[in-house]
């Protein structure tokens, strides 16, 4: 087992800090907002995964459908010694671009990158046992804030899939996709997962599931404030609610209080007044078009080289590389 020890950029006290100045930014100023980020503890991964088996849930199978069909191509293409995945968790999906970077007798190191040093210990281990002479290289980071930190090498390929750029607004789109490419040498290149556009009732069927999975998996957040932070959301007094913006060309998850209420958050010393009908806007999942995601890859100077999607466009897998 090839397993090096891990690379901590981002310490359990940075992770409070950051998340009682986020909190405390979102609930101060109208309307309401909370980052996505906070979904994720362990209860809330595991509501996630049940998500990603739903049949009304169609991004996390249809993405690795094109990954099964492609990933020959994409790895004859970049011919990459290293893989780097970034938001990795438990790093399922890219296995199948390791097997067959391996098959192809390029591949040495494997760097998954995450915030959770829980998963990601575990996910490495799992991967070097697998992948037995695989350097597998695990970063503790945060991909807006630590990409400078990534490990370099020769012919690396970057990988972001999930879609999970879609729950950046654009502005923290361009920051991120110019921080990529600051990181990125020559020989590197940029495996980018997209949702696209399509019809509203499919998309808001994918946010707001008949058996509620999502809507457990949104309020959880607030189960997460209650525990970190010492607050007193009652997640009975909220519903879940998932609206199309077609103005933006995005999915909306918000929490509405079903009744006016004051919540205390003492870890903040602050309070929280909410009408009734009052929303907090949890997350935004934006949805893509090819020409949208050139653009914005080209405005942080990358050349989008390859496009591919399933028979539906439901989905697109884009290749680009530092212009």
């Amino acid at each position: 087992m090839s397993l090096t020890d891990m690379d901590v950029h981002l310490d359990p006290s940075s992770l409070v800090t950051q998340m009682a100045q986020e909190v405390r930014a979102g609930l101060s100023t109208r309307p309401l907002t909370l980052p996505p980020k906070y979904f994720y503890d362990a209860h809330g991964s595991d509501l996630f995964d049940q998500i990603t088996r739903l049949e009304e849930y169609y991004p996390t199978r249809t993405e690795r459908s094109i990954l099964e069909e492609r990933v020959a191509e994409i790895a004859e293409v970049t011919g990459a010694e290293t893989l780097v995945e970034l938001g990795s968790g438990t790093s399922e999906k890219t296995r199948l671009l390791l097997s067959t970077l391996r098959e192809a007798g390029t591949l040495t190191r494997f760097v998954p990158f995450d915030v959770d040093p829980a998963i990601l210990t575990l996910a490495s281990e799992q991967v070097a046992a697998e992948f037995p002479g695989l350097v597998v290289q695990p970063v503790v980071g945060d991909f807006e804030r630590h990409l400078g930190k990534l490990p370099r090498g020769p012919r690396r390929l970057l990988a972001f899939l999930g879609s999970t750029i879609g729950n950046l607004d654009p502005d923290q789109r361009a920051v991120l996709l110019r921080d990529v490419r600051g990181t990125l040498g020559e020989g590197d290149f940029f495996l980018l997962g997209t949702d696209l556009v399509k019809s509203p009732e499919r998309l808001v069927a994918a946010y707001d599931d008949a058996l509620g999975v999502t809507a457990a998996f949104n309020k959880n957040v607030l189960t997460v404030l209650d525990r970190e932070l010492d607050a007193d959301f009652d997640l009975d007094t909220f519903q879940h609610v998932a609206v199309w913006n077609e103005a933006d060309e995005w999915i909306e998850m918000r929490l509405r209080s079903t009744e006016a209420q004051r919540v205390h958050v003492r870890g903040l010393e602050i309070e929280v007044e909410l009408a009734r009908g009052e929303e907090i806007r949890t997350e935004i999942s934006a949805k893509f078009r090819r020409e949208g995601v050139t653009a914005e890859l080209a405005g942080a100077g990358l050349e989008l080289t390859h496009w591919w999607t399933d028979p539906a466009g439901d989905f697109a897998l884009s290749l680009s590389r530092p212009t």
